[in-house]
């Protein structure tokens, strides 16, 4: 794992920014994995505004809040569908999607699932970390080859969601691809900002590997970058130059 600190999230998003945007530009790069939420927001819009130009590129969202209705717009389907695919140029057939319905959402994560293992895999995914060391909807304990599920979520999840919807929404069970497909990734981003970051970052980078921090197994990935500010990177023992 490389840790690359930066004094702000600013300066930390625009390197981020240019190492994605050099992924983009290789022929033979076709799927990638973007997480939703506030983190990778400015990242987003710091790669669209590259006007990058994208005719093979496959977008995979990562997860979902379960029982959300399917229209409203800071879903994570909706969210990345304006921030990603539209701002990209991204075309709804190759946006790929799962449902924040019910009824629909394993169904859907499965597919899911089945498509980026037919494709042979992701060639990078772009994650947040969860202030448990989640990553997606994979809550610690998931194990590091658990595939697409419905997964209950703990009360600090439960919580993050209440505060991102406005109290409009609290979804206690998300529906996330699994800790496998991500572990297989040919590349992995890790943003991480602020200093209620401090304590997961701290565990995913130098506590030893555990399901109980599922970010800590990307310790052994061969390319992994995890990307914070200096309050983020204010509990590691040693600090990266």
């Amino acid at each position: 794992m490389k840790i690359c600190r930066f004094e702000d999230r600013t300066e930390a998003d625009h390197a981020a920014a240019d190492l994605v945007a050099g992924w983009l530009a290789e022929p033979e790069f076709r799927h990638l994995m973007v997480a939703a939420g506030n983190t990778p927001l400015p990242l987003y819009g710091l790669i669209a505004a590259k006007r990058l130009a994208l005719p093979h590129l496959h977008i995979h969202m990562l997860d979902e809040y379960v029982g959300v209705p399917v229209d409203e717009p800071r879903n994570c389907a909706n969210l990345l569908r304006t921030h990603v695919a539209a701002a990209w140029g991204i075309p709804g057939e190759r946006y790929h999607t799962i449902s924040s319905h019910p009824d629909h959402a394993l169904a859907t994560a499965l597919a899911h699932q089945q498509r980026i293992e037919t494709a042979g895999g992701l060639d990078a995914v772009i994650l947040g970390l969860g202030q448990n060391g989640h990553l997606g909807f994979n809550e610690p304990g998931s194990p590091a080859d658990s595939g697409a599920r419905l997964v209950p979520l703990e009360t600090i999840s439960v919580e993050a969601n209440r505060l991102w919807f406005g109290g409009a929404y609290a979804p206690n069970t998300g529906i996330t691809v699994g800790l496998k497909t991500l572990l297989q990734a040919r590349r992995v981003i890790v943003l991480a900002y602020g200093p209620h970051k401090a304590a997961p970052v701290a565990a995913m980078a130098q506590s030893p590997p555990s399901v109980n921090c599922p970010a800590s197994l990307l310790q052994s990935h061969p390319a992994c970058w995890l990307f914070i500010d200096a309050s983020a990177g204010s509990r590691l023992a040693t600090i990266p130059a």
